[in-house]
Order: structure tokens, then C-alpha cells, then sequence
């Protein structure tokens, strides 16, 4: 091979805000080893494992291409404030247990897991009931909820309220008509912390509609065209309304 076809170096290093939504000086840090092996740390004492996929794991494939560029040495952390370090958190919602991982103040991500909700029936005995269309949509205030609502989630949030209702109705004032007021704002406003959050528009979504019912497979895949219909990249947000859903019926169907 000539010397002009030799693979060309890195020019930079991977930085956070590469691979994460950070904001700051967080943002130009390269990833360095040691900061993946803390997160990994983290992940195997809360999880009892690394994700595969998860943040360690990538945070461990930036590290080890920035090693290997020359850009950061072996056992060094990059992080600027190694007393706040790294973190993973558990936080149990109704019908679902949400894990955020975040670097000091700032969250690299978050995921939900849809878990069956306890309801007494008859003789104090608990039974397991299903996921609910309401309840996967109050998961995903937690594991999206800082994400400005856009048309995309608008739309996904409409499909789920409809195959929520026994009519196919939407209700003035409900979820779905919340969602697409602050669409239409957002779409006027130019920056984010501006904006109206999913958040805003979902907590305690299970008691804003006017009908529930349990998820299954079919309601998920109407919301996830939905998403995708009206994101102009064809992709579904991570941990927003459609993998909430999609979360909810897989759990749904093994029960």
C-alpha cells in the first residue's frame, strides 16, 4: 500500500458532546479510559452488568479509538470534577423503572424499563396487570421528558391517545391536543430552554385520558410509523413516546 493510501490519523480526539447531548466544557473533554471504567463501575454495581450498547459500552469505543490516536493515556481521567464523577440512577415510576446515567450535573442518557403494576383483586391478593398506553406515556416524561416537544412527538402522542380511546377520539384539551399547541409554539421559538418540554405535556398522562387500556403490539407499531412519519430524519427518539410504547407491548406480551 502507498503512503498516500495509508490510513489517515484522527484529527481530533471523540469528545462528549460527539456521542452525548452535553452542553459546555463537558462537550470539547475527549473521552478518556478511566472514564469509561468508572461508568462501567457504575453500570455493573446498579445493574448488576454493563449494557450492552449502553453508555459505558460507548464511552468504552471512544476511549479506546482516542488511546489508540495517541490523544489520551492509559488510566486518565478526562472528567472535570472527579468528586461529582460518574452516576447511575434508578428511579421507579408506575409501570416502569427509568436508569439515567449522567456525568456531574449532566445526564448522558436514560432508558426505561416498562415493569408490570401491582393491583390488589379481591381478598388482598396482587395480581400483575398490563402496561398501560397512559402509563408507558408517563415513562417516557422520565426518560425523555427534557427533549422539546416537535411535531414528530405531536404525532406519535395523537396515535397513542387514539388507540387509547374506544372511539378513536381525540379530546379537546387532552394529551395529544396539549402535544400539538406546543408543537406548533416550539416551532416559533428558537431555543431550546425556551421551548415547552415533553415532560410538560406527560406527567401524569394516564390520568389525562379520558380512556386507557393495556399496549399491545399493534398500538406500538401505529405510534412508531407515526414518530417516524414526522421526523424528517425517519428515526424514532431515543426513550421518547415510541419506545416507550414499544418497551410497554414487548413486556406486555411475555406476560
Amino acid at each position: 500500500m502507498s503512503q498516500q493510501e495509508q490510513p489517515k490519523r484522527p484529527q481530533e480526539p471523540i469528545k462528549y458532546g460527539d456521542v452525548f447531548e452535553v452542553s459546555g466544557e463537558l462537550a470539547d473533554r475527549p473521552i478518556a479510559p478511566e472514564d469509561a471504567r468508572m461508568m462501567q463501575a457504575k453500570e455493573t454495581s446498579v445493574l448488576g452488568h454493563t449494557q450492552k450498547g449502553g453508555i459505558a459500552a460507548t464511552m468504552q469505543s471512544a476511549a479506546t479509538a482516542n488511546r489508540r490516536a495517541g490523544f489520551v493515556e492509559p488510566g486518565v481521567a478526562t472528567f472535570l470534577d472527579p468528586d461529582r464523577g460518574t452516576s447511575v440512577a434508578q428511579t421507579d415510576v408506575q409501570g416502569a423503572r427509568v436508569t439515567k446515567e449522567s456525568i456531574g450535573v449532566q445526564d448522558l442518557g436514560q432508558y426505561v424499563e416498562p415493569r408490570p403494576v401491582s393491583a390488589t383483586a379481591g381478598a388482598g391478593v396482587n395480581v400483575q396487570s398490563k402496561i398501560t398506553i397512559g402509563q408507558a406515556l408517563e415513562a417516557t416524561a422520565q426518560t425523555a421528558g427534557k427533549k422539546p416537544v416537535d411535531q414528530s412527538d405531536a404525532a406519535a402522542i395523537q396515535a397513542a391517545e387514539v388507540r387509547a380511546s374506544s372511539n378513536n377520539v381525540i379530546a379537546p384539551g387532552g394529551v395529544a391536543a396539549s402535544a400539538q399547541s406546543a408543537a406548533d409554539y416550539n416551532a416559533a421559538i428558537e431555543f431550546d430552554e425556551n421551548k415547552i418540554k415533553l415532560v410538560d405535556v406527560l406527567a401524569g398522562a394516564a390520568g389525562k385520558l379520558q380512556e386507557d387500556k393495556a399496549v399491545t403490539k399493534q398500538d406500538a407499531e401505529g405510534v412508531v410509523s407515526a414518530e417516524l412519519r414526522n421526523n424528517p430524519n425517519l428515526a424514532t427518539y431515543p426513550g421518547g413516546v415510541a419506545d416507550s410504547l414499544t418497551a410497554a407491548a414487548r413486556l406486555n406480551c411475555r406476560g
